[in-house]
């Protein structure tokens, strides 16, 4: 660069460090948040994932009964296997039976203990044969009793639960009070990839999974001394026959690994998108700031350029404050990022996503990313600042006060067309996505991550497209404030339509805060009034008994099948149906082309409930007949989904095996929350799960406090009514989107920091305009007028903007997804309190710079760049 410019760009950071402040402290936000959402993202896909740590660490082979999916690790195998069959075979010196329930653990206070992240709670039984044993004892003792568990050292530690402390367990037909006789670890690990294991006497679990004596689900097996593995898996699998999948034990830890990493990216993949959310405000606001920045200088660099500095060099002198900047900003940033991480993690911990099991990553990833994006972010930030700083010309080096120069229209329009192009595409691919995946939940996800996308570049667009909007917009604000103010008004209109890239700039982070606010409240209020209105709709019964725990989903967590016994007799009580649910897989049919084809298995959820007595509490569209045993009625969608048609037969395979069923009819439940895919007789689902989970016990008539008196008895259990329940049964669907509210609260606060930093910025340019002012008669109140007139431009321009942005948002999630749930039907009061929000921002962000202008004094302004 040369050693004078050098010189220029130290005395410039000496001089003019209070400028620059303001521009840091974006830049710092902005990796802060990169910084804070990376650091999370990797820690949520640690806890997803799990760790190396496995249940069949210390086993050499696994054989489960029947068949299971070798692509789900944590299927329960659908057959059975006598644990003498295997334990008698030769080369097998030691085996142990194993069989896996899904629980609900909560303290003796109620509090329901969470396992981490995605993971489950399993009651699996203590293994005593040290040679298979993976166990290790960290405090207490092994369970010996019925009655005793072991817990795991995560369970202890995020539900603080001791040794000799009582916990209540759900189990599916009923509900247990046991006391924790130790705590271990699993291969020097808190848990497994599964979740939270309740290790319990080998009978108790045996008989809580309803097996047959001396029957598991599957059997670890530790071979002879001098039989390998692989020749011990074949011999069993010869003996056994078409009786049970025999595997290696290892393969299993590979394919709980691959598995476990499958999720983890899942997780963080979606937290990913929300991060680029944070990352493209702070991009937006950092932009916006260095470009004030810049041309607050204008009169120096002109001075520079009339002094002999060429082009170039003042675009590197530019680029080398912005690389000192995103210095300076990276490493605050990335130091920011671990507390505001914890912070994160503490939010998502309140909603039943727990990733504190997972420790914070200290290495190149976590801390180099945010730091070269530090870097990146101000560089880029820097580059249309330091083009525009090369094109001043010597001669404005000349002018007394800071006037913009004129600029072409054509390519700031021609930029922007570039960017809704680009938009364009984005919403094309989700069009595509409609296209081509079938209904669900996964097509929806993929559409609104293309929209997202495409609206982020919409709102760059209409950013690039601002100054346009402030010459209209500012003569109609400077009419109204003639009116109201008189000269004042006039002189508030000559200000902004002076220099509307210095208004656009405030404008475009109002409508940034604006779109993020108003998009999310329209798409929770849409969602959460679709749920209420179907639920309702669909949920005939007055109440519902559902657990007190939640799951990790965020809805109410299953209660113990008996409980329906506990209200049939309650006064008033004219039916009372148990709702129980269970996953099973497509056989036959399958949809496949080819047969040399992969495929992905389609799996489905199965409601079962008493058929007598379901029209009394559910209002099903289509209204399905009542299904005898061995019929099974499906979604309309899936039905089209997967091609099948009334009348056929279909074989699916759940816990207990493969089941034949008859397709009886089609029907819908538009809420989503009770038989969403698939509805059985009580007597299909036992033969399809005998241990299925019961959601809950909706009840017809009676009063709720009869209820609650006959629920008494029944620890971890509530009586909801009809709204209550659909608010509680749909926090399990709306988390996701819930999940966004601590991202886009962090990006609307760097937003309106933006806005504030600009407004004052802003002021501070014009120190000699304003000093003038007062010199020749204006008032402290009438320069203050001043500065909230362009605020009241701002915050219309930003509010219109955003409103309208949000607005088309969702109007294109419904329009792409078809989905009800997504509708742009937004209540009345919701525009006025977005206004009325903004109006409030921006007051408060001007109130401060508008008297600081008022008190500037004439020599300060006579003296002034």
């Amino acid at each position: 660069m040369g050693n004078p410019l050098w010189l220029i760009a130290r005395r410039s950071f000496a001089e003019g460090w209070t400028r620059l402040t303001a521009t840091l402290l974006a830049a710092l936000g902005s990796v802060a948040l990169i910084a804070g959402s990376l650091q999370f993202a990797l820690r949520a896909q640690d806890a997803v994932a799990g760790s190396d740590a496995s249940e069949y660490s210390r086993a050499d082979v696994l054989v489960q009964g029947g068949t299971v999916d070798p692509g789900d690790p944590a299927a329960v195998p659908d057959g059975r296997i006598r644990l003498d069959r295997v334990a008698s075979r030769p080369g097998v010196a030691a085996a142990a039976g194993d069989a896996a329930v899904e629980v609900t653990a909560a303290r003796a206070d109620g509090r329901t203990v969470t396992a981490s992240a995605e993971g489950r709670t399993l009651l699996r039984p203590w293994v005593h044969d040290s040679r298979l044993n993976p166990y290790r004892l960290e405090a207490g003792r092994a369970p010996a009793a019925d009655g005793e568990v072991a817990v795991v050292q995560y369970m202890s530690r995020a539900g603080k639960v001791r040794v000799g402390d009582s916990l209540t367990l759900t189990l599916p037909r009923q509900t247990r009070r046991v006391r924790v006789s130790g705590v271990v670890s699993v291969q020097g690990r808190e848990a497994v990839a599964a979740g939270n294991l309740v290790l319990a006497p080998s009978e108790t679990v045996r008989r809580a999974a309803l097996l047959p004596a001396g029957t598991w689900q599957s059997v670890w097996v530790k071979a002879a001394p001098g039989v390998p593995a692989d020749r011990l898996r074949d011999e069993l699998a010869r003996d056994l026959g078409g009786a049970a999948t025999v595997r290696t034990a290892a393969s299993v830890r590979d394919a709980q690994t691959s598995a476990a990493a499958g999720e983890g990216a899942s997780v963080a993949g979606v937290i990913g998108m929300l991060s680029s959310v944070a990352m493209f405000v702070g991009l937006f606001v950092v932009a916006n700031t260095f470009g004030t920045l810049v041309r607050q200088r204008t009169w120096r660099l002109a001075l520079l350029g009339a002094i002999g500095a060429t082009p170039r060099q003042i675009k590197r002198l530019i680029r080398l404050e912005a690389l000192v900047l995103g210095a300076i900003a990276a490493v605050g940033g990335t130091a920011a990022g671990g507390p505001l991480s914890g912070l994160i993690t503490r939010l998502f911990a309140r909603d039943g996503f727990d990733v504190s099991a997972a420790a914070p990553r200290v290495d190149w990833v976590s801390l180099g990313v945010p730091a070269a994006a530090g870097i990146l972010v101000t560089q880029l930030a820097a580059w249309r600042a330091a083009r525009r700083a090369a094109g001043i010309s010597p001669v404005q080096a000349l002018r007394s006060t800071v006037t913009e120069s004129r600029e072409r229209r054509w390519p700031r329009v021609l930029g922007a067309l570039v960017i809704f192009l680009g938009a364009g595409f984005w919403y094309m691919v989700g069009i595509a996505v409609r296209a081509s995946d079938p209904p669900g939940q996964d097509r929806t996800f993929g559409i609104s991550l293309m929209i997202v996308f495409g609206t982020l570049l919409t709102v760059t667009g209409l950013a690039v497209l601002t100054p346009f909007f402030v010459g209209p917009l500012g003569g109609l604000v400077g009419r109204v404030g003639t009116l109201v103010g008189g000269e004042t008004g006039r002189l508030a209109h000559t200000t902004i339509t002076r220099s509307p890239r210095r208004v656009s700039s405030a404008a475009s982070s109002l409508m940034l805060g604006v779109a993020l606010v108003a998009s999310v409240a329209l798409v929770t209020l849409s969602v959460n009034d679709r749920f209420r209105e179907a639920g309702r709709q669909v949920m005939a019964a007055d109440h519902a008994i559902t657990a007190t725990a939640r799951t990790a989903e965020g809805g109410p967590a299953p209660v113990a099948r008996d409980v329906a016994d506990l209200v049939a007799g309650t006064p008033g009580v004219s039916r009372s149906v148990a709702i129980t649910q269970t996953e099973v897989t497509l056989v036959s049919p399958a949809d496949r082309p080819d047969p040399e084809d992969e495929f992905e298995p389609f799996r489905f959820l199965v409601t079962g409930a008493e058929q007598a007595g379901l029209r009394d509490v559910l209002r099903l569209g289509g209204r399905p007949p009542a299904l005898r045993t061995g019929e099974i009625a499906l979604s309309s969608t899936v039905l089209k989904e997967q091609g099948l048609r009334r009348g056929q037969r279909i074989v699916v395979r759940g816990a207990q095996g493969r089941v034949a069923l008859t397709v009886a009819d089609a029907y819908h439940d538009p809420s989503h929350l009770f038989a969403e895919q698939a509805l059985v007789a009580p007597a299909t689902m036992d033969r399809l799960d005998v241990n299925a989970a019961t959601q809950a016990v909706l009840v017809r008539g009676g009063a709720q406090q009869e209820l609650t008196r006959a629920v008494a008895g029944a620890p971890g259990v509530q009586v909801l009514d009809r709204d209550a329940y659909v608010d509680a049964a749909s926090d399990s669907l709306t988390r996701p989107l819930r999940a966004t509210y601590t991202f886009i609260g962090m990006a609307l606060l760097l937003a309106l920091f933006g806005m504030a930093t600009t407004v004052s910025m802003s002021v501070t340019e014009r120190t000699r305009e304003f000093g003038l002012l007062g010199a020749v008669g204006a008032t402290a109140r009438q320069i203050r007028s001043i500065v909230r007139w362009e605020a009241a431009t701002v915050v219309v321009l930003g509010t219109i903007l955003g409103l309208g942005i949000a607005m088309g948002t969702l109007a294109l999630l419904h329009v792409a997804t078809g989905s009800s749930y997504l509708r742009p039907d937004p209540p009345w009061w919701l525009f006025p309190a977005v206004a009325a929000g903004a109006a409030v921002a921006a007051l408060l962000t001007s109130s401060l710079p508008a008297r600081r202008a008022a008190a500037v004094p004439v020599l300060e302004a006579a003296k002034a760049e």
